[in-house]
């Protein structure tokens, strides 16, 4: 980010992390306790404490995406700075950012993640975290196998596999 930039009502609960080079990569099985709370792994939670123990939890995709607070001010600069405003990028916009919260990370390296975050991704006991460079997913065990499954059958397509090959994989 630039400086000068204009925080807002975050100010005053986010600083701001310059070069921030830590990447969320890797994907760890683990639970949610009945309160909603989730223990985040020692290598997202390094990242995460370089930037105010916070991290900026919203929803796509039936799962959640969680940023860092510089990170987030990112998505949220470039999603406002879209020159698209149908109908359809105005319930998108209403949706994703309307639906993000900040979750602190306590002492134990836990997140507490609301109620409506917890439904829309059904999230009940396991679950999984998949690190995806700038920001890590949070979902539900079971969708997430779902996903596996997809996978599987797109991957064997030609144009999956043509993109893929394209990449150097």
């Amino acid at each position: 980010m630039t400086p000068g930039v204009k925080y807002g009502f975050f100010a005053k609960r986010w600083k701001k992390v310059e070069n921030q080079t830590h990447q969320f990569r890797e994907t760890t099985f683990n639970t949610i306790d009945p309160k909603g709370r989730i223990s985040i792994p020692a290598r997202f939670r390094d990242i995460i404490r370089v930037g105010n123990d916070m991290v900026i939890v919203t929803r796509m995709d039936n799962a959640l995406y969680a940023y860092t607070a510089a990170q987030w001010l990112d998505v949220e600069e470039r999603i406002l700075k879209m020159e698209e405003t149908s109908s359809r990028m105005r319930r998108f916009r209403r949706f994703f950012i309307g639906g993000a919260a900040e979750c602190v990370c306590d002492k134990q390296g836990r997140i507490l993640i609301p109620p409506m975050l917890r439904q829309y991704a059904g999230l009940e006991k396991n679950i999984v975290l998949i690190g995806q460079i700038n920001h890590f997913q949070i979902w539900s065990r079971e969708r997430y196998d779902e996903d596996v499954d997809l996978l599987n059958e797109d991957i064997v397509s030609p144009e999956v596999s043509s993109t893929i090959a394209k990449l150097g994989l």
